[in-house]
């Protein structure tokens, strides 16, 4: 299994990060995507990165909650020096984030619009974090729509249209612990989206599947991801592993 999305440099895992990922890769993940999040971070996880030679991988970005007016423009720049001095699998975690913060919208979209434009240049997907956000997001992906821009809607949450919207546009889904949520609703019509559509991903230390809900996820949880997706698609585990597998491999082109 591949887990596309974990934060594993994240100060929640500073006491058992070893184990952690041992624990992890005993269940079979043998994969880790790290998003970016600002500058404070990049040293911690390509430091992991380095530790953990083909096994984890960082991607790069400015994520939108951390799209700040007065560090935005010196974010990009250090962004845009790092692409430009070694190859990442993809940018992200990028997009709009409209929970915490509306007053930064405008900025938000000249972030996003930008490393977008980076992406296409470079030919590498996107990793998009959308809360609150879609039609705005759409929006942007609409106006830069290009032939090589792909990617996935990272944490997806949204409703059937939305979701179908998201891969008319060349996107996936990334599907982690909100999936086994009773109040989650994407469980309702996921089984409406090809698999082949769909990514497996726990966005950990945020997000853990039931029954660690409201508690720390860790990437080992990510087969209780999958387990969901066993119940909606009626496929068994292996399947699910293998197509999910595959398709974060042709993403990530690896």
């Amino acid at each position: 299994m591949i887990d596309t999305h974990t934060h594993l440099y994240a100060e929640e895992f500073d006491e058992d990060r070893k184990e952690m990922i041992q624990r992890a890769i005993d269940k079979g993940i043998n994969e880790f995507y790290l998003p970016a999040i600002d500058s404070e971070s990049h040293g911690k996880m390509l430091q992991l990165e380095a530790e953990y030679p083909n096994r984890i991988f960082s991607m790069m970005g400015l994520h939108p909650c951390y799209v700040k007016p007065e560090t935005w423009e010196n974010e990009l720049e250090i962004v845009k020096n790092y692409l430009s001095q070694r190859a990442f699998p993809a940018i992200g975690e990028i997009g709009i984030d409209l929970y915490w913060d509306k007053t930064t919208l405008d900025i938000q979209v000249k972030a996003f619009e930008q490393q977008i434009d980076w992406a296409i240049e470079k030919d590498l997907p996107i990793v998009i974090h959308t809360r609150e956000s879609f039609d705005e997001t759409f929006e942007v992906l609409e106006r830069k729509k290009h032939p090589k821009l792909r990617g996935i809607f990272h944490c997806f949450s949204g409703n059937l249209e939305q979701a179908k919207h998201a891969i008319d546009l060349n996107f996936i889904l990334g599907i982690g612990g909100v999936v086994t949520f009773k109040n989650g609703k994407i469980d309702q019509f996921l089984h409406e989206i090809p698999l082949e559509k769909i990514v497996l991903e726990t966005d950990s230390p945020y997000l853990a599947p039931v029954p660690h809900r409201g508690k720390r996820n860790e990437s080992s949880y990510l087969d209780l991801v999958a387990g969901k997706l066993v119940n909606i698609y009626g496929k068994d585990f292996s399947e699910i592993d293998r197509i999910t597998t595959e398709n974060a491999k042709k993403m990530f082109n690896k």
